[in-house]
């Protein structure tokens, strides 16, 4: 039985059966528990449907690439709003890199490139679910699905090539082009949002706009590992709490009470996978991010193996407070098992890669490579 995502190693039988949030999965799926049984279906629904949204991604970012006259100023304003001159062309090279995007193969191509990512795939079924549940509990039908999870999956999707040039640790020979397709990939999203109303295209502005604060952060204190405080790693976490929080609440078209309760749920949902998240790559590129919350514990407590214990005790508490959002939940609500569900299966991935990280014992490597005063 899988899960999601795309590690099997995560989601195997054996790996579930490997913690206490595993097994609950796992005798779930054996008595088909309702919340299985909803998390499998827009599992499945989420894969028959993935090819075709990715081809009409690729159609639209084509048309859009194509069809602008001044790709220029697209990439000045694009910089301008995220703050950032390194993730756009310079004016030179934007002719050479569009002709390698003429083809719609090849803009294909980029674009399921960079929807090979987990968050995406764990995301997607997650806003049809939230965006039903919604549209069940206010009497609406569904003819604004499309567009609105869409663009809020596409708008996610933005921080897969951000990151990839950034951090430079993968498809170098495509980072480019990466650069050219970002503020048409932001336009797409945002014209598919708007298709929600004013309301939801504000909730989404106002979100991205606090994200990019979080990412900010983030970059600021990459200078001072020494001297980060809580206050910092939790404005750094907007980066994930703003994305997740703001789409949750556009599933219910940001109506409150539903889409408040849905923003909380999402939003600490996305800070417990950070933690799994800044746990898993430790292991897998043996050192310790900056910043983290592993850097972070590690640091005050002067110990690399207390500083992932309570890495994943705090990503327990972000759980709690989104297993709260269920307890918000209206009494007749169709999807709160299906949520349940979902917060156990981030529970699993946490942690399974903090004892797969015990197991490994790589205690003395990772503090070997922290940066600043030596710790154990």
């Amino acid at each position: 039985m899988h899960v999601s995502g795309k590690d099997s190693s995560v989601t195997s039988r054996d790996a579930l059966l490997s913690t206490g949030p595993g097994k609950q999965i796992v005798r779930q799926g054996l008595f088909k528990s309702k919340g299985y049984r909803l998390f499998n279906r827009y599992k499945k629904e989420t894969q028959d449907g993935f090819a075709d949204f990715a081809d009409r991604f690729a159609s639209d970012l084509h048309d859009q690439i194509m069809s602008d006259a001044n790709p220029s100023l697209t990439q000045q304003g694009f910089a301008e709003e995220v703050g950032s001159a390194r993730i756009t062309l310079d004016a030179s090279e934007i002719g050479r890199i569009k002709s390698r995007l003429e083809s719609t193969d090849a803009v294909r191509d980029r674009v399921s490139r960079i929807l090979d990512s987990n968050f995406v795939k764990m995301t997607f079924p997650v806003f049809n679910a939230l965006f039903d549940a919604a549209s069940e509990h206010a009497g609406r039908d569904h003819s604004l699905k499309q567009d609105v999870v869409e663009g809020h999956i596409i708008a996610i999707d933005l921080s897969e090539p951000m990151d990839r040039i950034v951090d430079r640790d993968e498809d170098l020979e495509y980072l480019d082009d990466y650069k050219l397709m970002n503020p048409y990939i932001l336009n797409i999203a945002r014209r598919k949002i708007a298709r929600g109303g004013d309301r939801v295209l504000a909730t989404f502005e106002a979100g991205f706009a606090e994200a990019r604060k979080g990412q900010y952060t983030d970059e600021l204190l990459k200078s001072k590992p020494d001297d980060i405080t809580e206050d910092e790693m939790t404005e750094s976490y907007k980066k994930y709490r703003s994305v997740m929080g703001t789409a949750g609440k556009n599933m219910a078209l940001a109506e409150p009470p539903l889409g408040e309760i849905f923003c909380l749920g999402m939003g600490r949902a996305a800070e417990g996978v950070g933690c799994g998240n800044e746990i898993e790559d430790s292991l897998k590129n043996r050192f310790i991010k900056v910043p983290s919350w592993p850097l972070y514990y590690s640091k005050l407590a002067k110990s690399v193996q207390k500083g992932f214990e309570l890495t994943l005790k705090k990503s327990n508490l972000y759980l709690q407070e989104a297993g709260s959002a269920v307890d918000l939940l209206p009494d007749d609500f169709s999807h709160r098992e299906f949520l349940k569900f979902l917060f156990l299966t981030v529970e699993h991935y946490n942690q399974f890669w903090y004892d797969s990280l015990n197991r490994a014992g790589i205690w003395p490597e990772l503090a070997s490579k922290v940066p600043g005063e030596q710790i154990s």
